[in-house]
């Protein structure tokens, strides 16, 4: 220490310097796709990237997620996310959740009564859609995570983070996500969507990893979810030929693990019946050059 107060004060500046010019290309070449990656992905329609959330990291968003959800105060009408298309479709607190952090219970935690048949923490299926610009943690762990970055890298030019989720996929209850596009739900002209998912736990075929349609993304895109000219939503039809006769891929990977996602590509995720929950983090982006729909479900001001 005694050392350190004899050295010039410019030297000490020079080395913090260097020491921030150090820790920004370690974060860009970390975050540099090459050109086998993609081409996997224009291929695949998705890429795997292991260890690309640290442990400090993945810790932060689940310790932070612990934190809103104790703080939350649930209404005496509970909003749960289901697949189902009705309900999801008549739900204003879903509907109106794109510039806000909002709470959905799993189907399975609520009784026909209201009641929960679990508690409070391992009610929730997702939390959403709003955290990445509003909450300082998740800010500061989506900063540093940088997924513009790769945005770019895959053809977007001006990326726009747009949505983002926790998801929990409790233990038991824990529901199943149908073979669905995320272009479906977010859809631009043309169509620029890409997720990120990343890996909190780790997640396998047991407690409801994602399965994908591998080389899917080239499969017209199905249906759109939209605001309805006469209120409340619906999906409009775009291609009702079936899935590609192929089967599903299993992407069983590590805590983690960053899986991105085109926009196009079927994926799907099982129920969870294990023990186990599978909490991941996913923010989409989207193509600030590209025309946001104006009857898109999502409509935020931020």
């Amino acid at each position: 220490m005694k050392f350190l107060l004899k050295l010039p004060k410019e030297f000490i500046r020079l080395t913090f310097k260097l020491y921030i010019i150090q820790l920004i290309f370690l974060s860009i070449v970390k975050n540099m796709l090459t050109a086998k990656q993609i081409e996997n992905f224009e291929k695949n329609g998705y890429l795997v990237i292991e260890d690309y959330i640290n442990k400090d990291q993945r810790d932060a968003l689940m310790n932070r997620a612990k934190e809103l959800i104790d703080d939350f105060k649930p209404p005496s009408s509970h909003s749960v996310f289901t697949t189902n298309e009705q309900e999801r479709t008549s739900d204003e607190y879903f509907l109106s959740s794109g510039d806000q952090i909002r709470f959905f219970f799993e189907e399975k935690a609520i009784d026909k009564n209201g009641n929960f048949t679990v508690p409070k923490q391992q009610s929730i299926n997702k939390i959403g859609h709003a955290q990445h610009a509003l909450d300082p943690v998740y800010k500061q762990v989506i900063k540093e995570l940088n997924f513009p970055v790769i945005g770019k890298q895959l053809g977007i030019k001006d990326p726009r983070q747009l949505q983002s989720m926790h998801i929990f996929k409790q233990p038991s209850i824990g529901g199943e996500v149908g073979l669905h596009q995320d272009s479906t739900f977010l859809y631009t002209t043309p169509m620029s969507c890409i997720g990120f998912w990343v890996a909190l736990e780790d997640a396998n075929i047991e407690n409801g990893c994602l399965q994908a349609i591998t080389g899917g993304h080239s499969t017209p895109l199905k249906k759109r979810f939209k605001l309805a000219a006469d209120g409340g939503t619906e999906f409009e039809i775009l291609d009702d030929s079936p899935w590609p006769d192929q089967s599903l891929d299993l992407l069983e990977v590590k805590a983690g693990t960053l899986i991105v996602l085109h926009g196009q590509l079927p994926h799907y995720s099982a129920a969870n019946t294990s023990k186990r929950s599978r909490q991941a983090f996913s923010l989409h982006l989207v193509d600030q050059n590209c025309q946001y729909a104006e009857d898109n479900w999502l409509q935020s001001s931020i």
